[in-house]
């Protein structure tokens, strides 16, 4: 029931109200997205202690989560304001395939950054050989092969279609019960899993050598590369969270499409995308909250950006890493650098 206004009865947004909530979030989704992983990548080529294997993983995420925001989102907003998609088909296909691109590309990613930490603190002895730059190089293309090889079956299927309720061209989760399953299966919950596994296996050790005896103290970790664990564990449970509603949704719908349909609010479905939408600007600021490398180069280039001949200032020779130790492989950070969880 609409009253004489054209909002709705019971205190529920009108239309138009629910296009300007939705035009807001994407706006400073596509802001927070272009500035934060800019600053991201910025940080790791401008600092050459940030240039190390793991890092190039978490500028691969960078680069997966800028792909949305350049692109599809600016498209998408677009047509929130339009109150239709006015692009025609073609942008319809090409914004569908970037943002499965990215989407697959950035959990591939979380995937790779998650084996990367398990072999690093696990399998310490071999770590150098598995992730030598040029080996590193070679993950890096495979993610994106592969991330390439998933996306492309939706246009056989023809799954890339125009959703008018969240305004995008997506994956359609009703066109095919099987490839549905298999897109969240391979898409999600296998990658997800293997994450889990790395992940776990990572929290069993660091528990493991912080209670063991005193005997058998062959096996350190240093304080810094837990509180680095940490932080990419925090990237893979946002990830997850944001995700996991609209996967389960189309779990759900492809199991029993005539049926669960009906029953999902419209609501909930846009609110499960755009949660996802919103994934792709976090990253950066969960670097800068719980890493102080990351945090204190966001600043020098914040800084530089007002006096530009230090933008390319190389700082790595300030030492934003301390100690002349294997810098850990992902989003290293200084603080108590040597500090060992001891026996």
């Amino acid at each position: 029931m609409r009253d004489g206004n054209g909002t709705c009865a019971g205190g529920r947004f009108s239309p138009a109200e629910a296009r300007h909530s939705l035009a807001a979030v994407l706006i400073f989704t596509i802001v927070a997205d272009i500035l934060g992983n800019a600053l991201v990548i910025a940080s790791v080529l401008r600092n050459r202690k940030l240039r190390n294997a793991g890092n190039l993983f978490v500028v691969s995420l960078s680069v997966a989560d800028l792909v949305v925001a350049v692109y599809p989102y600016p498209l998408i907003l677009s047509a929130i304001f339009h109150n239709e998609w006015t692009m025609g088909d073609i942008h319809c296909q090409i914004s569908g395939f970037l943002m499965g691109l990215s989407v697959i590309g950035s959990i591939f990613n979380i995937t790779a950054i998650a084996i990367n930490r398990y072999c690093y603190i696990c399998h310490s002895l071999w770590y150098d050989k598995l992730f030598n730059l040029k080996n590193t190089y070679c993950y890096l293309c495979l993610t994106w092969l592969l991330t390439l090889v998933a996306i492309v079956p939706n246009f056989f299927v023809g799954s890339l279609q125009y959703d008018h309720r969240i305004y995008s061209c997506t994956f359609a989760q009703t066109v095919s019960m099987s490839y549905t399953i298999a897109v969240v299966a391979v898409h999600f919950i296998i990658p997800l899993s293997v994450v889990t596994f790395c992940y776990l296996r990572i929290w069993i050790l660091v528990i493991q050598v912080k209670n063991r005896v005193r005997q058998d103290c062959k096996q350190r970790l240093r304080a810094a590369d837990v509180r680095n664990f940490l932080t990419m564990f925090v990237v893979f449970v946002l990830f997850a969270v944001c995700w996991g509603p609209l996967n389960f949704i189309g779990l759900a719908v492809s199991i029993n499409p005539s049926r669960i349909v009906p029953r999902i609010p419209e609501w909930l479905f846009v609110v499960s995308y755009f949660m996802a939408y919103f994934n792709s600007c976090l990253n950066a600021v969960i670097y800068g909250l719980l890493n102080q490398n990351f945090r204190n180069e966001y600043k020098r280039i914040l800084i530089a950006l007002w006096t530009p001949r230090l933008l390319f200032v190389d700082v790595s020779k300030g030492g934003t890493e301390g100690g002349k130790s294997k810098p850990s492989p992902a989003v290293t950070n200084n603080n108590n650098n040597q500090a060992e969880i001891n026996l």
